[in-house]
């Protein structure tokens, strides 16, 4: 063992991994440590004058208004579409793993198209599809007889606005999701359900006591990637609603653009706050979601 380790190329090891190591640091290393030194700054931009404010920025930012309800709107969207992505993707791969299902490839194709097609694009053609006067949908519903029903502003409406947004990101992105699951179902061997068919299992029986513990790893992997997708919603909502109707859907990542690029005068250190109790609020929840799953496997 000891000649082995001796001639490993431990030299050859770290010089491949130095390509990684140099872009990791100048492009998320370093403009974290940035943020961080932005966020104790009152600057304004890029080549403006900085002086060190301490916390200032961070008590500001919780006596804002704005900014906690851009955070609660950003829990509200996480809490509303993740359910929704992670259960509605689970019910199509367990179709489309079935062995009766005909047209797997082409159905598999058909729902991960959304996931390769860029956020901001979506966000442009789904204003044009449901508006409320010349949308497809309002003609089609004004044709057949609900004229009501189709002035409706989904994107222009408060109590609507989250929701048509949300249903919109979970078909975005639940060929992702579907994918993994898939994957997860399909690593099972068939042995364990031809085991369960001959004890008397049925179809449902054969899921809760067969497969859903075996998956449950796998859930929580599909987990952590839909909440962290749920959190960066920036192309969708900006070019979807910009945070409107009266900053019902601007999100933290909204608020920061508008701070930082947006207003007519820039607060690149408050945005910086900004980013930071974001980048801590997403943490605990990695945390959180940690936690739940040592106890979840201990359970099992």
């Amino acid at each position: 063992m000891k000649q082995k380790r001796a001639r490993t190329p431990y030299f050859w090891i770290y010089l491949f991994l130095l390509p990684t190591l140099v872009g990791y640091s100048m492009y998320t290393l370093w403009p974290i440590i940035r943020t961080v030194q932005f966020s104790l700054t009152s600057m304004r931009g890029f080549g403006s004058k900085v002086r060190f404010v301490g916390l200032s920025n961070y008590v500001q930012l919780f006596q804002d208004e704005l900014f906690i309800n851009s955070l609660l709107v950003t829990l509200k969207f996480m809490l509303l579409v993740v359910p929704a992505r992670f259960l509605i993707s689970l019910l199509f791969a367990l179709a489309l793993n079935w062995k009766k299902c005909q047209s797997k490839t082409l159905l598999r194709t058909f729902f991960f198209l959304p996931v390769l097609t860029t956020s901001a694009i979506i966000g442009v053609v789904f204003i044009l599809i449901l508006d409320p006067t010349f949308g497809p949908i309002s003609v089609i519903l004004s044709k057949l007889g609900y004229v009501d029903l189709a002035r409706i502003p989904l994107l222009g409406n408060r109590s609507t606005v989250l929701a048509t947004a949300g249903a919109i990101w979970v078909w975005k992105w639940m060929g992702n999701s579907l994918i993994y699951w898939l994957a997860s179902l399909q690593s099972i061997p068939d042995e364990l359900y031809e085991a369960a068919k001959i004890d008397g299992a049925n179809s449902l029986q054969s899921f809760r006591y067969v497969a859903a513990p075996l998956l449950v790893p796998f859930a929580f992997i599909i987990l952590v990637l839909s909440i962290s997708d749920a959190i960066r919603v920036f192309n969708l909502m900006l070019t979807l609603t910009n945070g409107g109707p009266y900053f019902a859907t601007e999100t933290v990542e909204l608020f920061i653009y508008r701070h930082a690029f947006q207003a007519t005068t820039q607060r690149m250190g408050y945005a910086s706050a900004a980013a930071s109790v974001f980048a801590m609020f997403f943490s605990v929840i990695i945390i959180l979601q940690s936690v739940v799953k040592r106890f979840v496997k201990k359970e099992v």
